[in-house]
């Protein structure tokens, strides 16, 4: 896909300079997964391809004041293998795990005894991983517990879709100066008006696209 065409995708979600609103979005998301499942804590990892790293997005609980930003190796811990494997995970003791990475989690500052992980998967592609940690000890696993896991990944991979399709575009934009933002912020500012406005603001735009020879 070129430049163009993940502004224009980008345009058409709605999701130019909205950033904030999704990180908020899968704060959020964490926040409800760790109180549902009465845990000490959650996190939403992305995936950084550039890097090959995962990234923390979102932390609520355990580690929320250090851990945004901290990165470690794609491939490593139990993150890293749900996200190779697209496959969720429940574990009741981390320590007896072989796909347990210590020293990871030791860098992060809280090393869970227990954890649920489920992959973030949008059109075939791996996003990142949705972690919840240290549920009570007196709580067991069961069937629905995973099925309610996959209703939060499926929610945190859609945000985390817009989330990256705001940052390319605001990417193309810096590259591209303040003109080409404006523009931009108005072709998504039409897209989101209502019936009569919507076709208005649209007839205008591809007027003006005709005149320009475009």
């Amino acid at each position: 896909m070129t430049g163009k065409d993940d502004l224009t995708a980008a345009v058409a979600a709605g999701v130019v300079g909205s950033e904030e609103a999704f990180r908020a979005l899968l704060g959020a998301i964490v926040e409800v997964a760790r109180s549902i499942f009465g845990a000490k804590a959650s996190s939403i990892l992305l995936l950084d391809e550039e890097t090959e790293e995962l990234v923390f997005e979102a932390v609520v609980g355990e580690g929320e004041e250090t851990l945004i930003g901290t990165r470690f190796p794609a491939g490593k811990g139990i993150a890293g293998w749900v996200l190779a494997t697209r496959t969720p995970l429940v574990i009741e003791d981390v320590q007896q795990d072989p796909r347990f990475a210590s020293d990871v989690a030791e860098g992060t500052g809280y090393v869970p005894k227990g954890l649920m992980a489920a992959p973030l998967l949008h059109e075939e592609r791996a996003l990142g991983v949705l972690s919840v940690l240290d549920r009570p000890e007196a709580s067991l696993f069961s069937l629905q517990e995973m099925e309610l896991l996959g209703l939060f990944s499926n929610q945190a991979a859609i945000a985390v879709d817009l989330l990256l399709k705001a940052r390319k575009a605001e990417g193309i934009l810096g590259g591209e100066g303040g003109d080409l933002r404006v523009v931009a912020r108005i072709a998504a500012a039409v897209d989101a008006l209502e019936d009569e406005r919507r076709a208005a603001g649209m007839r205008l735009l591809r007027e003006l696209a005709d005149l320009l020879g475009a």
